[in-house]
């Protein structure tokens, strides 16, 4: 499969543009690898460990279905929604259209603390970014209550990629913009199932009065 970074780059136009990413992801990249924060080192990584396979994510959602009622079981179930269409289009549409390879992480020096296995998939987007901005997007957008949680936890999960060296700065903003998209779709997804499981629930013949009749 052709790169396609290589087919922009026979256009000038494309390969000024590339230029000027790839330019702006490694200054980033190098500027993130060198900052020293020891609380970060401490939470960033086991928060990105966490958010493996959105593990973090549907550890919420069970709990937001689990005590929140009906509208918690609804922003459950928008949020999962959201997770499968963004990571579902993450991984078999943009990371096979664009076969990015990882950052280097040995060559920019990111701490030995930090390091996370390197995931064997191609880099461009991220789907850990994807995943958490389209829960945090769709659980909120059913129960508002939830955003002053969320979305601090999906930027610091977003974040944590690059921080421990596996996700170019680009990949991130990428996968957290499709992310945001793909809460919106996860959102009206799960309202539709929703009304049309309580249609056909309103529909059912009411056993109880259908007893008293006989």
């Amino acid at each position: 499969m052709l790169d396609v970074s290589e087919k922009a780059a026979s256009h000038p136009a494309g390969q000024a543009a590339i230029t000027t990413i790839t330019g702006w992801d490694d200054e980033v990249y190098r500027r993130i690898a060198g900052y020293r924060t020891p609380i970060l080192d401490r939470t960033l990584r086991p928060l990105t460990k966490a958010a493996n396979n959105s593990v973090l994510w549907f550890t919420i959602a069970a709990a937001t279905a689990a005590l929140g009622g009906v509208r918690g079981r609804r922003a459950a179930l928008a949020g999962v929604t959201a997770i499968g269409i963004a990571s579902g289009t993450v991984n078999q549409v943009f990371k096979r259209l664009a076969p990015r390879g990882r950052p280097d992480r040995e060559g920019a020096a990111v701490p030995q603390q930090r390091h996370v296995p390197m995931p064997e998939s191609t880099s461009f987007p991220s789907g850990h970014s994807a995943s958490a901005f389209a829960f945090a997007t769709a659980a909120s957008s059913e129960l508002p209550a939830l955003a002053p949680l969320l979305f601090p936890l999906a930027a610091a999960v977003a974040y944590s990629r690059t921080y421990v060296g596996v996700h170019h700065p680009s990949d991130v903003v990428v996968g957290s913009a499709f992310g945001v998209f793909a809460g919106g779709l996860g959102r009206y997804a799960a309202d539709r199932v929703s009304d049309r499981v309580a249609k056909i629930g309103a529909g059912r013949p009411d056993c109880g009065a259908t007893g008293s009749a006989d």
